[in-house]
Order: structure tokens, then C-alpha cells, then sequence
């Protein structure tokens, strides 16, 4: 009996280990999934996406002395501000040649442009002059980014003969992203040398992800403005100090703006017209059809305000139509495309 006994225990014991077994190489197998698993989940939850916005009058072409680099390049015109840098902190930036530092980051786009980017061919020695130009341009040298994306867009036409012909109208970029996929937000900073005086070297703080690089319209648009002037003398001084012949235009313009457009001579002399104080009750009133440029230099913001406050309207219509012009007025910013270039010998 007792033989039996041992005999039909065996099977059982047998059975047993055969299921620890099993048991045992399932763990394992899960372990290893989860380590697997683990360093991915690591690098994806150490990755930040930063974009570097450029705004204002910019052209892009690759570094000609470093084929991983970027040059953003821009004139210094009297129509705009000085150059400023912002992230959490920012700095006004003088004319000169500017290194942008950023921390390791995924493998530059191999993707074409988009076609909201205008591209066009350039040739490399006015190029290079370009940059060389000290103390009337504005230069930012950059890593080749993961992406170039459209952080605003705007209708127009873009062409070598004027007025740009139909065929090229489209919602071209006006301020350009540069995207990093970044192993944090510490070690951008800006180096550089300016044409005159000294640069002490920017850490940035980047708190949220966005870094800008901005050239602004010295003075705001002339409410009365329906021409975009302002962007048409900006669009005129950026393909001048690039050596290019384009010229920029507007399909939702009247059409006399033609007649005075900074990008050309005009083929008929327009009148001094109303005051401004009676041209912008009209323009509020939507009577204008064809309305008078501003200077090239902008509009006098503060003789409109004291036109308005002075003429015969009563104070509470004068108060009412300077409020009027600040909040009917555009946003300011240049609506002429960013320029993406590609350097022929």
C-alpha cells in the first residue's frame, strides 16, 4: 500500500514543478517587457518641444560656411524697432551677427518646404555682402530645426515683375517657427557680436516653449492705410539689401493703391486729400474707396489725437473716435512673406 501511495504521487509532484516552471518564465518575460519598455518611456518623458519664432522683414538660407546651420538675416531699416530676443527674460539686440546655442535636439527636416513659404533664388555673393553689411543688418545663426512651420499667414502675391500675377497669390508665411525636440529647456542661450559695442552672452530662460525673435513696425499703421504701405516698404527694403527683384502685392487692396505703391514709381501723383482727422471719419463711416498712403515713415499717431481733440466735434466724439483708432486699427505686424532662399553660385 504504501508503494502505491508513492507511486501516484509522483505525477503530482511531477505536475507541480512542471507549473512553477511556467510560472516562473511568464514573470521573467515581463521583466524584461517592462525594461524594455522603461528607457523609451524615459527619453519620451524627457523631451520638450520648443518652437523659435521669427517675426518682421527675415529671409532664411543655409549657412554657407556650416551646412547644419541656419542664417536668419534682416535689415535695419528706420520703419522698424530694434531687434529684440524674448523667452521669459529678453534682450534689445543692435546690429551685428548673433549665435543661438540649443540644447541636444532630435536630426534636422529632410522634408521640402511647405508651399506657404516663399522660396526664391538668390546669388551667393550678394548674399554673402548682405551679411557683411555691418550696422544694417541683423544676422541669427541657428541649428537646422526638426520642422519649419507657419506661425501666421497672410494672402498676397509674390513675383518678379509688377504687379505679381494672379498665379502666385497664396496664404504665404509672415512669421516662421523653427521646432526642437530638446532634452530640456536648460542651455539655450545667444552669443554674438555686434558691429558696435560689446555683447555679454544671453542664457535664456525658457519657462514656456517659445523663444521670439522680433522685428516690430517703428510706428503704428495709419488707420486710413488700406494699402498695407507698411509692408510693401518693408518687402522693398529686405529684397534690396538681398540684391533680389520681387516685388509684393496685395489682392484684397483697392486697386489705386497701385498708383502709389513704395515698391515702384507711381503712374499718377495722388492729392494731398482731406485732413486726416476728416479722411479717418470717412474711413470709420466706410466711405472710402481709394485712400491716401501713409509716408513712408508712418503715421502721426499723435497728430491724429490732437486733430481729434481739437477740431470742432464736441470732446466726447473726439474721445470716441481716438478710441475708435486704436481698437479699429490692424495688429501692426508686417503682412509681406518671410523669404525662404536658396543660394546659386
Amino acid at each position: 500500500m504504501n508503494n502505491r501511495a508513492h507511486f501516484v504521487g509522483r505525477p503530482v509532484a511531477i505536475a507541480s514543478i512542471f507549473l512553477a516552471s511556467i510560472v516562473l518564465v511568464a514573470c521573467e518575460q515581463s521583466k524584461q517587457a517592462t525594461a524594455a519598455s522603461a528607457p523609451r518611456s524615459a527619453l519620451a518623458a524627457t523631451t520638450r518641444e520648443v518652437f523659435v519664432v521669427f517675426e518682421g522683414p527675415w529671409a532664411f538660407a543655409t549657412d554657407p560656411k556650416d551646412a547644419n546651420s541656419v542664417l536668419a538675416v534682416a535689415p535695419k531699416t528706420k520703419i522698424h524697432s530694434d531687434l529684440y530676443v524674448a523667452a521669459t527674460n529678453d534682450s534689445t539686440l543692435a546690429a551685428g551677427i548673433y549665435d543661438l546655442s540649443v540644447p541636444t535636439h532630435g536630426p534636422a527636416t529632410s522634408a521640402a518646404l511647405d508651399s506657404s513659404f516663399a522660396q526664391v533664388k538668390a546669388d551667393a555673393k550678394s548674399l554673402q555682402h548682405a551679411i557683411d553689411d555691418k550696422s544694417s543688418r541683423y544676422v541669427v545663426r541657428l541649428p537646422k530645426p526638426e520642422a519649419y512651420l507657419a506661425a501666421k499667414r497672410f494672402l498676397s502675391r509674390v513675383g518678379a515683375s509688377y504687379p505679381p500675377d494672379a498665379s502666385t497669390e497664396r496664404n504665404y508665411a509672415t512669421f516662421v517657427s523653427f521646432r526642437y525636440n530638446v532634452s530640456g529647456l536648460n542651455g539655450f542661450s545667444l552669443a554674438g557680436t555686434p558691429d558696435a559695442g560689446s555683447f555679454n552672452p544671453l542664457l535664456l530662460q525658457v519657462d514656456t516653449p517659445t523663444i521670439r525673435f522680433a522685428i516690430e513696425p517703428s510706428q503704428p499703421d495709419d488707420l486710413t492705410d488700406r494699402c498695407h504701405t507698411h509692408s510693401r516698404n518693408a518687402f522693398r527694403d529686405t529684397v534690396k539689401f538681398l540684391g533680389l527683384t520681387l516685388y509684393v502685392d496685395f489682392p484684397n487692396d483697392p486697386a489705386g493703391c497701385h498708383n502709389t505703391d513704395p515698391q515702384g514709381p507711381p503712374s499718377t501723383k495722388v492729392e494731398a486729400g482731406e485732413p486726416a482727422l476728416e479722411r479717418a471719419v470717412a474711413f470709420l463711416e466706410g466711405d472710402l474707396i481709394d485712400v491716401r498712403i501713409a509716408s513712408t515713415d508712418g503715421a502721426d499717431l499723435h497728430g491724429y489725437l490732437r486733430l481729434l481733440a481739437g477740431r470742432r466735434f464736441g470732446s466726447s466724439v473726439a474721445h470716441l473716435l481716438a478710441a475708435l483708432y486704436f481698437f479699429h486699427a490692424a495688429d501692426g505686424s508686417c503682412k509681406a512673406p518671410i523669404l525662404f532662399l536658396t543660394t546659386t553660385p
